[in-house]
């Protein structure tokens, strides 16, 4: 056997693998399934353990998915549709993951949030013409997309901003439908 492949695990051992995995950090139960089923010496093992985690309180991604979220807005202060797409990247069910992510964002201003985002990461107070040059604000751009804020409220921030805010009158945002 080679030395970095991991030895596979009896349904006893796997258990004792979930709970020292999750007393690292907390994993959605798709990211524990996927930890699970490389360890495990037989497939059926994974669900027996995954409901004992369950049964036991120690996975539930309710739970995992509201703390997620409100970690990753009280300390990155990230936009929702960052939120929503690192839930899924996390293997949370997708119609639990806009659920919780509207539910934790329900009473945010997304422009004060970006102001703010704008504020900390350029330390900066709220004044027109902190971008000078077009490509410092396209930079600011791309990130504000990145941190998972949508295109028009981006623009409307940026326009506070900006040394030249026609510049943006230009920018047609993709048409955002409220579901």
């Amino acid at each position: 056997m080679d030395e970095r492949t991991p030895r596979h695990l009896n349904s006893e051992d796997l258990w004792n693998y979930a709970l020292r995995a999750l007393g690292g950090r907390a994993h959605s139960t798709g990211e524990m399934r996927e930890k699970l089923g490389r360890r495990a010496e037989k497939a059926e093992d994974v669900e027996s353990v995954l409901a004992r985690l369950k049964q036991s309180k120690y996975l539930d991604d309710r739970q995992f998915a509201e703390a997620y979220a409100s970690a990753r807005l009280a300390n990155e202060r990230f936009g929702k549709t960052r939120v929503l797409l690192d839930l899924r990247h996390r293997r949370v069910a997708p119609a639990l993951a806009e659920k919780t992510v509207d539910a934790v964002y329900q009473d945010i201003d997304e422009s004060a949030l970006i102001e703010e985002w704008i504020r900390r990461k350029y330390r900066a107070s709220p004044r027109e013409g902190l971008f000078q040059e077009d490509k410092d604000l396209a930079s600011a751009y791309r990130r504000l997309l990145r941190a998972g804020f949508r295109t028009g409220e981006i623009i409307r921030v940026l326009k506070k901003f900006a040394k030249n805010p026609q510049l943006l009158d230009s920018f047609e945002p993709p048409e955002e439908t409220e579901e």
